[in-house]
């Protein structure tokens, strides 16, 4: 019978051989970071990095000049066929510099924004977006949330009794529980995003 010997667990090893210790048996850490700030204010020992870091919102910012733009900023979508869906009005070829600045980082389908920085100087910001054909859906939000306890298709904010099986189709890719958001771009065309519950 051979001699068997149970290694320490990964961060044992590795907290061992960087001599750290692995705060079992520590008590008060002592020194100047353990000491709080003084009567006077003055600030002892070092601070510790705390907080949790923001999601990143933008996936492609650029700077670019547009001089046919006419407002402060500016929404729009841009799909994969080069269509470019505006919320504000603009004149129609004045958002293609803007286009032109994100899609050199990111291609369509994608939602951006942009605001003047200058008389012709424009900051423009992308996030990748997903879009779908959504047919027989009437309103402009939709919400389609699916459990082991059924299923329940809002739109608009209200609870409907109508199917939307696109979205359905969507969500199963997310699993057997799911929810669906949507908001209409333009006639049949949606944007999507699905999460598993």
């Amino acid at each position: 019978m051979g001699l068997f010997r149970r290694r320490k667990p990964l961060h044992e090893q590795l907290a061992a051989a960087g001599e750290l210790s692995l705060g079992f048996d520590a008590g008060v850490p002592t020194g100047l970071s353990g000491q709080p700030p003084g009567w006077d204010g003055e600030q002892r020992g070092e601070p510790g990095i705390h907080g949790v870091p923001r999601a990143r919102r933008w996936d492609a910012v650029a700077t670019t000049g547009a001089p046919g733009l006419q407002g402060d900023n500016v929404h729009f979508i841009a799909l994969t066929d080069g269509t470019l869906v505006v919320e504000e009005a603009e004149p129609d070829d004045a958002l293609v510099p803007l286009a032109e600045a994100v899609e050199s980082s990111i291609p369509p389908p994608y939602r951006a924004e942009a605001v003047r920085r200058g008389p012709e100087t424009w900051a423009v910001a992308a996030s990748r977006i997903a879009i779908a054909a959504v047919p027989g859906l009437n309103g402009d939000r939709a919400e389609l949330v699916v459990t082991r306890d059924g299923r329940t298709l809002n739109v608009d904010g209200r609870a409907t009794l109508g199917h939307a099986p696109a979205l359905e189709w969507i969500g199963q890719l997310e699993g057997t529980e799911y929810v669906v958001r949507a908001e209409r771009v333009d006639g049949d065309l949606w944007t999507v995003e699905a999460t598993a519950l």
